[in-house]
């Protein structure tokens, strides 16, 4: 059996990985037991220490942390052709062996904005420097009674700064 394969199988049995449609059951069990959810979304194409010391900062605000995982195809819109490095089922693979990790669902569009309508976390969290009020997605999480907290990037770290760096070498 080919790793690619092994990674597929052990994804569909991944109790991590959530689909949309069931996305909204989790989470009003999560509510219903009075747990908060903390989301946060990303393409995490090259896993590297500033993603994990972002999402255990971003698991830090509540009780379950929930990745927006943009798909392949929302990878290649949002960053070029050449992107991802690594598909779907290998950036949910890992980043579901993150202990901070509790669940992800693997989204097609641009942004988070229909999962969160979806899913209406308690904290939606965002890594960067811009304020929370330019985010497309900070009316819905403001409508429905969500907060949405900006964590700064853990400085030298970042995908795009380590592929420059394989390019340049």
């Amino acid at each position: 059996m080919s790793y690619a394969r092994l990674l597929i199988m052990t994804q569909l049995q991944n109790p991590k990985l959530i689909s949309s449609n069931k996305s909204l059951d989790q989470a009003n069990s999560i509510r219903a037991n009075n747990k908060s959810i903390v989301f946060t979304n990303g393409c995490f194409d090259v896993l590297h220490a500033g993603h994990a010391y972002y999402l255990a900062a971003a698991k830090a605000h509540g009780d379950y942390l929930w990745i927006g995982l943009n798909s392949d195809s929302s990878v290649s819109t949002l960053k070029g052709s050449s992107r991802p490095i690594h598909d779907q089922e290998a950036r949910a693979f890992l980043l579901s062996n993150l202990e901070c990790v509790d669940y992800i669902t693997i989204f097609d569009e641009e942004t988070p904005i229909s999962l969160l309508s979806q899913i209406q976390p308690n904290i939606h969290i965002k890594g960067g420097d811009y304020t929370k009020e330019e985010l497309p997605e900070y009316p819905v999480v403001k409508e429905y009674g969500g907060d949405v907290i900006i964590k700064p990037f853990l400085p030298g770290y970042s995908t795009t700064a380590i592929l420059a760096k394989l390019q340049s070498s």
